[in-house]
């Protein structure tokens, strides 16, 4: 079951009980006159529904024909009833439909769509200073022509040529020290993690380009990965968001840290070309048989004991996403989000993968999360780079330290509206879990 808010839950009981009166006050008061006028108010009740549904769902040829039915079957009830001197149950029945589905999609909004970060003013930058990785995200810098765009706004752009590493931090550091006033990266998480860090330290904005394998931090920014260089245009017509960052012991980031099987998929030839597909084939196998280190974590007051993964984010993910492959709710809630899996078959692990409520699963939400093991250093994946780091490893979070620049208009800036889902609101009626959902024994 997923986290709620107070008024999440009050949300979602009102929009199931004002449904519930909606129907009751039709089958009431009309099945007191007559078993045809409780037909009549049930079926048109029924057929206005499907057709809403109909209507929202299936755009296309038919979809007048849906409009056509919601708009008729609510009339035609209206016109019985009314002959029958009860067309006040009918107005009564639609204020409480119309109340229900109200709020039924303000309390799915607030589960489904990423929450707004508050936008500030962002004067141009004078001097900024864009470090491009030519070979991220299958050559994206090259192919959207990322660096000839730059340039034409003014910008300057330092490529990460040669077939070594490359500090890319010391990079960043001498641009702010030659007068930087803003710093970017087009490249992958692990290399915006590092020069987010460097802009965080000198209190500089920080400007993301999509040019990596999968973009997860620009994905949670509401950047379009579609096309990088959209992201370019925060430059002269941009907007600055405050988002935390993480830190894993001197190691920055921006998605998750990852340890156990989650780490050892990292480590995986496959998964920089296809992370979602390679998570997915490897992780089950690797959470039965998985030789690694033992862990022992403390995240608040929850102890994870021995998990076979652990994966610890800059804000959690949804509590569908044990794999931290999809996006988040928000980057400034100012807290870790801890998962812990504890499984016994492959089968139990593949169902988790894809969502399913299963035994075995432990999270959390801490503003520190520490990991040791009975080793002296941990394999661990940082933003999807596969490093070692000496045990043990503190993970924090440093809320608001990064000021975001993002471009004024983004494809993900409003979420999508939510689809009604009668199941989900009745879930999100029950009452609220605790913080820490379950502590396995030892």
């Amino acid at each position: 079951m997923e986290f709620t808010t107070p008024r999440q839950r009050w949300l979602a009981r009102t929009s199931l009980v004002a449904g519930a009166a909606a129907v009751a006050v039709l089958a009431v008061f009309g099945g007191l006159r007559t078993v045809g006028l409780l037909t009549v108010g049930l079926t048109g009740t029924a057929v206005t529904f499907m057709a809403v549904r109909w209507a929202l769902g299936r755009p296309g040829p038919s979809r007048p024909l849906a409009v056509l039915l919601a708009s008729a079957a609510p009339v035609w009830v209206l016109v019985v009833y009314n002959r029958a001197h009860l067309g006040w149950v009918v107005a009564v029945a639609w204020a409480l439909w119309l109340l229900a589905i109200a709020t039924g999609r303000d309390a799915l909004a607030r589960t489904d769509a990423p929450l707004p970060l508050a936008e500030r003013p962002a004067p141009p930058a004078r001097h900024a200073v864009l470090i491009m990785n030519p070979r991220s995200g299958d050559g994206k810098v090259e192919r959207f022509r990322l660096r000839e765009k730059a340039q034409s706004l003014g910008a300057r752009v330092v490529l990460l040529e040669g077939p070594g590493e490359t500090d890319v931090a010391g990079l960043a550091r001498k641009a702010v020290e030659e007068g930087a006033d803003l710093l970017g990266v087009a490249g992958g998480d692990g290399t915006q993690a590092l020069v987010a860090d460097v802009a965080a330290s000198f209190g500089i904005p920080f400007l993301v380009i999509p040019a990596g394998t999968r973009n997860h931090f620009a994905l949670d920014l509401g950047l379009d990965l579609a096309d990088p260089s959209a992201a370019l245009d925060a430059l002269h017509d941009g907007v600055e968001l405050r988002v935390d960052l993480g830190r894993a012991g001197a190691r920055p980031f921006v998605n998750n840290v990852s340890f156990g099987a989650y780490a050892e998929v990292v480590r995986s030839p496959a998964y920089r070309d296809g992370k979602t597909r390679t998570t997915l084939e490897l992780l089950p196998d690797l959470l039965i048989g998985h030789p690694g280190a033992v862990l022992l974590a403390q995240a608040g007051r929850t102890v994870f004991t021995a998990p076979q993964a652990l994966l610890v984010s800059n804000n959690r993910y949804g509590t569908s996403d044990i794999a931290g492959l999809g996006r988040r709710a928000r980057l400034d809630g100012a807290e870790l989000g801890a998962v812990g899996v504890d499984v016994n078959s492959a089968a139990q692990a593949a169902g988790l993968l894809r969502g399913r409520r299963a035994a075995g699963l432990t999270w959390t939400t801490a503003r520190r999360v520490v990991v040791d093991a009975d080793r002296p250093s941990l394999r661990v994946g940082v933003d999807g780079e596969a490093l070692t780091l000496p045990a043990p490893v503190r993970c924090e979070i440093r809320p608001r330290a990064l000021r975001v620049r993002v471009p004024r208009q983004r494809p993900g800036k409003r979420a999508a509206r939510p689809r009604s889902a009668w199941r989900r609101l009745l879930r999100l009626s029950r009452p609220a879990l605790r913080r820490e959902s379950r502590t396995p024994s030892p």
